[in-house]
């Protein structure tokens, strides 16, 4: 069994969702997180989670919007907290790459939504581009009080900040990238991270595994990237998706 931990299932337009959810199953995907990112998607990913008994979600505000968040999002995150399939507050962080919106709000933004996390006992997805110094410092300022910790998604960053955040308590997401032919470098994380600090993810539509490049990704996706981490850490693939499958519910508790 697999729990796709990190995927945007209101973003995938080349199926319907009765035969993507059909597929995502046949692949063994007990469970799928899809992430809430923006204004406009907050209500859209909740609807699927009532609707579907498999989808979870998550309520936050990309660093990509930070700049449009209102008053009126951060009453839906704090008011949907106690939803039991709401199961974190992300996908949250600092993204320096694009600088969609300034460096300045999005760690304003961040830090008050780990605050939000803080208050409601919740875990959180963090997403962090070439903003390593930053997220650290913040993520210093609110470990301790962060008891659900969370999870680095699609991480990429460098060693440094790998033993950071595991060694504040938090889980590494990898999806897809672990296949590419020029990332070495987050082949040589995962080989470095240890297995029950490891979370499976396609962050789909993006990010397509080898050998399905150039078409959308979807969480059906997911055994390539089990396979691909279970090849660079030497390690018997069922045994893997075992200790993997048990990280996703201690990271996400309402999962279980």
């Amino acid at each position: 069994m697999l729990i796709e931990t990190h995927c945007h299932l209101d973003y995938l337009k080349a199926l319907p969702l009765a035969e993507l959810r059909e597929k995502i199953a046949a692949a063994g995907i007990v469970k799928v997180v899809t992430i809430g990112v923006d204004p406009e998607n907050l209500d859209p990913v909740q609807s699927l989670a009532d609707l579907y008994p498999e989808v979870y979600f998550t309520q936050g505000i990309h660093p990509h919007d930070a700049k449009a968040a209102t008053e009126v999002e951060f009453a839906k995150i704090s008011a949907r907290a106690a939803h039991p399939k709401m199961v974190a507050v992300g996908e949250i962080g600092l993204d320096y790459h694009y600088n969609n919106s300034p460096p300045e709000v999005q760690r304003a933004q961040f830090e008050r939504q780990l605050q939000l996390a803080v208050d409601h006992d919740l875990p959180v997805v963090i997403h962090t581009r070439e903003a390593e110094e930053d997220t650290e410092a913040i993520l210093r300022n609110f470990s301790r009080s962060l008891l659900r910790k969370g999870v680095i998604h699609s991480f990429t960053s460098s060693r440094a900040l790998a033993e950071f955040v595991l060694g504040e308590g938090f889980f590494l997401g990898f999806n897809g990238i672990v296949t590419f032919k020029k990332a070495e470098s987050v082949q040589e994380m995962v080989r470095l991270t240890p297995s029950d600090r490891i979370l499976f993810e396609t962050d789909s539509p993006f990010l397509t595994p080898i050998p399905h490049r150039g078409k959308e990704n979807a969480p059906y996706y997911l055994p390539f990237v089990a396979a691909k981490i279970a090849e660079l850490k030497s390690l018997d693939l069922a045994r893997l998706q075992a200790e993997v499958f048990q990280n996703s519910l201690r990271c996400f508790p309402k999962l279980a």
